[in-house]
């Protein structure tokens, strides 16, 4: 019998990681793939379509959202209808359908759509692990400073927008506190054994019944 599928879904400040966490989890663990996330950028130089990301016109994303075939979706760097990036659903449920383990790396706007969506969704409470990536601020602008991508006032928006992320970590089942590239990955191989762990818990069981609060007379 095979086992439960896991969704483990990262979470971090820029310059956490998160990415190169997944792409390695990918690369070392055979049986993890890694969600196909779906945007309206235009393709960069080698990626393919349905490969790197699913490319959509600003159109079809849009139709899609007023669909619902969304988990969870954003508008990245203010109103540009071409920075639009998303979660559809089939990308998560059809291969949890197969059994497949899944990583996805989004921001924990996206974390809390997820989080709302298996309220409802049997399979993918079942599934999901959630993990937030911790870095102290001096070593998260060394990181940005580093990639040499980011104005002043870019990276000062940026720790603006990691703080409060910061404040979101309790929200998740796990943390790490960010070091060096090989700990980060051993520490979250032990998340994996443990969300493993924590699916096979959950199989045939359903999520909680949220009972609503009476308004006070």
């Amino acid at each position: 019998m095979a086992s439960p599928p896991v969704l483990l879904v990262i979470a971090g400040p820029a310059g956490s990681g998160k990415s190169t966490l997944c792409d390695r989890l990918v690369s070392d663990v055979p049986d993890f793939g890694r969600v196909i996330t779906t945007t309206t950028r235009a393709p960069r130089p080698g990626e393919v379509d349905g490969v790197h990301y699913h490319f959509f016109t600003p159109e079809e994303f849009e139709r899609r959202v007023a669909a619902d075939e969304f988990l969870e979706w954003a508008q990245v760097h203010g109103s540009n209808r071409h920075r639009l990036y998303g979660t559809l659903k089939s990308s998560v449920l059809e291969p949890l359908a197969e059994d497949r383990n899944l990583v996805i790396s989004v921001d924990v706007q996206g974390v809390e759509s997820f989080r709302r969506a298996a309220g409802s969704d049997v399979r993918l409470w079942r599934a999901m692990t959630t993990m937030f990536i911790m870095v102290d601020r001096e070593r998260l602008i060394h990181r940005m400073e580093k990639r040499a991508k980011d104005d002043p006032a870019e990276i000062a928006r940026r720790m603006a927008t990691a703080e409060a992320e910061l404040r979101e970590a309790p929200k998740f089942d796990f943390t790490i506190e960010s070091r060096t590239r090989d700990e980060d990955f051993e520490a979250l191989l032990g998340i994996v054994v443990q969300a493993r762990a924590r699916a096979a818990e959950r199989a045939g069981s359903r999520p909680p019944m949220r009972v609503k609060k009476r308004p006070r007379s």
